[in-house]
């Protein structure tokens, strides 16, 4: 199955260019999902046709599907839901916000993302086209799993045990009810299905993320960060979409200098993102409403590229041995290195890159080397890795 990730800054235009990349591959004979997962849907205002949370045929082999986030939360939330409420109950801490912190903030649109997982392993579409809420949310969606991964790997099974020691104890003389076996059982099924998820996702022969944006400012900024934290997190993005892009003949009168500036980003986004293909998207003259208007968008857009192919499959990282040294190269572009921090605690190495950190957990040719230096140059993160504890030892 192809997995195509559309997401850029609100309001480029990135639900119209997921949409007509879903009609146009639709077209062409493969059965296409576009799926929502943003919690403030407009795919169905998009396809001027309604949609449900429930996947709906919208026409020959094309569906649509708006994911409920309160439905899927329920669905892998409920129990543990069940637990705080009697627990938050006991604490008689019954207010209107009671219910809201039952879920962590984030979570809802998270439970959305395993819906990924769940079409794509059965089987019943070619291609899945997934439309994610804005940048920044996303990138910390994506990301979470790692968090939820190490805390399940590190704390929970010692977590797990101490709990079913203090849990008879606990009910006599405080009349606690610590979480039961389904409780743990039901964030472990979580976890594990997140982790699936983000594998999946992360799948750089199945699964591409694809930036748009408007050849402005602000958002070109945004789309440089995107582009550097997808990098950090090990995502392959496989094109740039420049998004309502005004025709030569509107630079006259009033829109004349509107032009003159988005020829100057045109230029700075090609610099920027090269070797990534750089697809453009004019400023139609109607509403980009319906189907017959999203399939004449994608023509333009792809022309004669297939929508579902891999643009590009670049890699993000990469180890190599190098005058007795192992290098570990990270792709980080558009980073400051006065911003770039890195700590190593045994296994783990843990990049910080502005506001944004990842753990990276290194393999095995790394394992007991220390890192022993690092340099930053041309977008890229090169780390220095000395020899093995028991090599140094036996020098000595």
């Amino acid at each position: 199955m192809r997995i195509i990730i559309y997401t850029g800054k609100g309001g480029v235009g990135k639900t119209s260019i997921a949409a007509a990349t879903a009609v146009k591959m639709a077209e062409q004979g493969k059965r296409t999902l576009i799926l929502s997962t943003d919690a403030a849907h407009s795919l169905a205002d998009s396809l001027a046709v309604p949609i449900g949370p429930d996947p709906v045929q919208i026409s020959e082999n094309l569906w649509g599907q708006e994911v409920n986030a309160i439905r899927e939360t329920e669905r892998n939330w409920g129990t543990v839901q069940v637990w705080l409420t009697k627990l938050l109950d006991k604490a008689q801490l019954k207010d209107v916000t009671t219910e809201e912190m039952l879920v962590f903030p984030g979570m809802e649109e998270l439970f959305s993302l395993l819906k990924i997982k769940e079409h794509a392993e059965s089987g019943q579409y070619d291609v899945m086209v997934v439309d994610c809420a804005p940048t920044g949310e996303t990138l910390r969606l994506l990301s979470y799993p790692n968090v939820l991964n190490w805390w399940l790997e590190k704390i929970f099974p010692t977590e797990r045990k101490l709990i079913k020691i203090v849990r008879p104890v606990a009910k006599i003389v405080k009349d606690i009810d610590l979480p039961s076996d389904d409780v743990l059982d039901s964030i472990e099924r979580l976890a594990r299905g997140l982790e699936e998820m983000q594998r999946l996702v992360l799948d750089s022969d199945t699964t591409s993320v694809r930036i748009v944006l408007n050849p402005e400012k602000m958002v070109l900024a945004e789309a440089k960060r995107s582009f550097t934290y997808l990098n950090l997190f090990g995502f392959n993005t496989d094109a740039i979409i420049v998004n309502r892009l005004l025709p030569d003949e509107a630079g006259e009168c009033f829109f004349a200098q509107w032009r003159d500036i988005q020829k100057k980003y045109e230029e700075e986004i090609v610099l920027n993102f090269q070797p990534l293909p750089i697809l453009k998207a004019p400023m139609m003259q109607k509403e980009i409403i319906g189907v017959p208007v999203l399939k004449e968008l994608a023509d333009i857009v792809y022309a004669d590229r297939d929508p579902s192919a891999m643009f590009y499959h670049g890699r993000t990282e990469s180890i190599r041995e190098e005058d007795g040294e192992m290098l570990l190269e990270l792709m980080i572009p558009f980073i400051d290195k006065g911003d770039l921090n890195l700590t190593q605690t045994g296994d783990e190495l843990t990049v910080d890159a502005g506001a944004y950190k990842r753990k990276v957990i290194l393999p095995r040719t790394l394992m007991n080397r220390q890192v022993v230096g690092a340099r930053y140059a041309e977008d890229r993160l090169v780390i220095r890795f000395g020899k093995r504890e028991m090599e140094s030892m036996q020098d000595k």
